[in-house]
């Protein structure tokens, strides 16, 4: 039988904006509790949210940055796997997925392919006791491990340079070497990948196609199912791009401004900070 799961969620950086709102608020909305944990106070969660100190989970001894682009996201992935193996019936989920239905699921795994070749770990269900989510906790206890999935050749060349005594770090790797990359080696390797929901159930609309949400008068009929639990919009490059093209306001007949409406968000009382040097360009992260 399907229990009900609580949804949980990491915010690194002061108070959200109105895409980290939305998302959040389509949880609520659907029927979910929703934990958000934080290093800092958030003065403006939705209401009906349950805020959480995320020193409960991982200590904030130091944030795992990728070095290419400063991003949190080691210690993102880090947080989730030690969020998923102290909590029953909980669902994580990123401050950029959109509750489109609730969650539910019968094994306690709840994950989905992103592409033909890789799993997303930006919503992520685990039972506790998955050896997948065992040993992505194994991995990950070591900043300057060789990931398993490389080639020979690249393996051979980081095993040169830690016997040299210069270590690569997780960070200097690419992008998703914790995430998206590990998930799927690691499910591969148990079999959970048998579990593993298709595209159209959490990334209906690809990476390559995220400014089709921006686009007024989308038709959503080709991407979005019956199947469908949640909608990515790639966040950092989704805010980005709002505030590069749009100045900083969806336009209201776009997706994004007609799922502000439902849920009742104001754009203008929580806008995207503007950082310096962030752009919406075609490089994956």
């Amino acid at each position: 039988m399907a229990q009900d799961y609580q949804i949980a969620a990491l915010w690194i950086g002061g108070d959200l904006s109105f895409l980290e709102q939305l998302c959040l608020k389509s949880f609520l909305d659907a029927g979910h509790h929703v934990k958000l944990y934080s290093y800092q106070p958030i003065g403006n969660a939705p209401a009906g949210c349950e805020m959480a100190d995320a020193n409960e989970v991982l200590p904030q001894d130091n944030f795992l940055r990728h070095a290419r682009t400063n991003s949190p996201a080691l210690h993102s992935d880090l947080f989730r796997y030690h969020l998923l193996a102290g909590n029953d019936r909980t669902i994580w989920a990123d401050t950029d997925a959109y509750c489109v239905k609730p969650f539910t699921t019968e094994t306690g795994h709840f994950y989905g392919w992103e592409s033909r070749k890789h799993v997303n770990g930006g919503v992520l269900g685990f039972p506790r006791d998955s050896e997948a989510l065992g040993r992505l906790i194994e991995f990950t206890t070591d900043e300057f491990a060789i990931p398993p999935w490389f080639s020979a050749a690249e393996r051979a060349e980081l095993e040169e340079k830690k016997a040299a005594g210069t270590p690569v770090h997780a960070g200097e790797m690419p992008w998703g070497v914790w995430g998206p990359h590990a998930i799927t080696h690691f499910i591969h390797a148990t079999g959970e990948d048998r579990y593993a929901l298709p595209q159209v159930a959490l990334y209906p609309i690809h990476y390559r196609d995220r400014r089709v949400m921006l686009r007024p008068g989308f038709d959503t009929s080709p991407y979005i199912t019956d199947e469908t639990f949640s909608i990515h919009f790639y966040g950092r490059r989704m805010r980005a791009r709002i505030n590069e093209v749009h100045d900083g306001v969806p336009r209201p007949r776009s997706l994004i401004g007609r799922l502000l409406k439902k849920h009742g968000i104001d754009p203008l009382a929580a806008p995207i900070p503007v950082k310096g040097g962030e752009k919406d360009d075609d490089t994956e992260d």
